[in-house]
């Protein structure tokens, strides 16, 4: 390499923003797309964690009240029939099934424990939707954006060869600046799916653990009902 194209080729400003103000108008969409991809996948994550710790927190505290020895039907009106947590919308779902199946005589509807079962398992349903909503993203993001950043690489080669093409001119200071505004595609589609992949695993068994003390919950309260449509 001749000392001109050496100095021709220190001269040129690698930083990220002069890659993606020189990068063609398609590989300037594809970094635009991974770099949202990736903040949107944080903010979700972020998000996540904050609501599971209170889902949990909100877990453990009802089930210390509903395990303190308190009459189910106080704790009932205490919460009311449209709590704020999910433990207690189980709880609550099954107690008003478990009203509604009373008769003005008091003898108990046909079928009761079968309808209160239900009811709590719209509610856990509802929960675990809740609780897994804005995942499917972050598996979207794990598993396409290192191809949305080769798509992008492909095609800033394509352009950088192309200009070679036009310059006649196949020096470091002409190759370079095209290759590097390409990998950086594929840089960012690794830095959006890295993240979102192991998050996307760590938040899936997060959710699955609060769905399973979900479900644990509502089958000890419906062994409690039980008890008493037998006694």
């Amino acid at each position: 390499m001749d000392q001109s194209s050496l100095a021709m080729a220190q001269e040129i400003d690698f930083s990220l923003l002069a890659l993606f103000l020189r990068a063609s108008l398609t590989v300037k969409l594809v970094m635009i797309i991974l770099v949202v991809a990736s903040f949107w996948s944080w903010a979700i994550i972020i998000r996540k964690f904050i609501a599971y710790r209170a889902a949990r927190s909100e877990a453990e505290a009802f089930d210390r009240a509903f395990w303190s020895g308190e009459p189910l039907d106080e704790l009932f009106d205490q919460i009311g029939p449209a709590p704020e947590g999910a433990s207690q919308k189980i709880f609550a779902a099954g107690m008003l099934e478990w009203r509604r199946s009373h008769r003005q005589d008091g003898a108990l509807i046909t079928g009761a424990q079968a309808r209160i079962e239900r009811s709590m398992d719209v509610a856990i349903q509802k929960a675990t939707e809740n609780l897994n909503y804005g995942l499917n993203f972050l598996a979207t993001v794990g598993s396409i954006s290192p191809f949305v950043g080769l798509f992008g690489t492909v095609w800033g080669i394509k352009v950088a060869f192309e200009e070679i093409a036009i310059s006649q001119n196949t020096s470091l200071a002409v190759v370079a600046p095209g290759i590097s505004e390409a990998l950086v595609a594929t840089a960012l589609g690794l830095l959006a799916a890295i993240p979102a992949v192991i998050f996307y695993n760590k938040l899936s068994s997060d959710a699955d653990r609060i769905a399973g003390n979900y479900e644990a919950f509502a089958d000890e309260f419906s062994t409690i009902l039980s008890r008493q449509l037998d006694s």
